[in-house]
């Protein structure tokens, strides 16, 4: 199976702060991972090629510094790894970044499988992958939470509120996979050696057949206006008393003193 999983590099959420001035992040001394939900998918396409054989092919596009997000995954089993990466694509919204994705996956050759994580956790639009599939006309299937493959055709679980939906879909496919679907292994000593020594090739604009109208901030119909950190909330308080009858008397006496009631 040829297998291409696309991973993005993204600032660990917990050390994201806002400049006022700007309304930017503040990316200086943020440390950044890969994203989460990522991670399961390279792990799903590693199970897939442990038990049909194959060729894994991670892929991202971002700046000279995203080739560390790349090369963790060489570490965790990945095959072969490309990085997107020129001026040309700054300021992509997520139409522009399918776009330019799927220009790559084109470049790469035949694909059985792309695996693409259900959403990054600095956008959270859960929309790149679906735009990957619709760019290269095939089918998809979202929220994966399992996935087998069966000769020419994968059956999946498909994981919503109410439960699951079995779906059977031919080959080749866009997944995108939930947290639940697997836990992602760590990098070996070994493997971490290797993905170190292994030059990562850089793609750029001029090695891509697409159309320059449609990439970067040109070629993004939504664009960021402003960006904030949300005021911190106040911390609750928890009321302890030996009655539920006193402590509803104290919510109310705190509820009236703050004139909500």
């Amino acid at each position: 199976m040829e297998i291409v999983v696309c991973v993005k590099q993204v600032p660990d959420t917990t050390e994201v702060k806002i400049d006022p001035q700007t309304n930017t992040l503040i990316r200086q001394g943020v440390p950044s991972i890969v994203n989460p939900f990522d991670k399961n998918a390279v792990e799903a396409a590693l199970q897939l090629k442990e038990k049909h054989g194959g060729r894994i092919t991670v892929i991202s596009m971002g700046p000279p510094q995203a080739s560390d997000a790349l090369k963790e995954c060489l570490a965790m089993g990945a095959d072969e790894a490309v990085l997107i990466s020129d001026r040309a694509f700054g300021g992509a919204d997520t139409l522009a970044t399918s776009y330019t994705l799927a220009a790559a996956i084109r470049k790469l050759g035949q694909v059985d499988l792309i695996i693409c994580g259900k959403q990054a956790i600095d956008g959270d639009t859960a929309q790149v992958g679906p735009e990957i599939a619709e760019h290269l006309n095939l089918p998809q299937v979202t929220y994966v939470a399992k996935i087998a493959v069966e000769g020419d055709k994968a059956r999946v679980e498909r994981e919503h509120e109410e439960g699951y939906e079995v779906i059977e879909a031919q080959l080749p496919l866009v997944a995108t996979v939930v947290k639940s679907i697997n836990e992602p292994r760590f990098p070996t000593v070994k493997g971490t050696m290797k993905a170190n020594r292994k030059q990562i090739p850089v793609w750029t604009v001029n090695d891509l057949s697409v159309e320059p109208e449609k990439l970067g901030l040109k070629g993004s119909p939504t664009q960021v206006r402003r960006i904030f950190t949300p005021k911190q909330r106040t911390q609750g308080e928890i009321i302890q008393k030996d009655t539920a009858r006193e402590a509803v008397a104290t919510l109310i006496e705190k509820l009236t003193d703050a004139k909500i009631v």
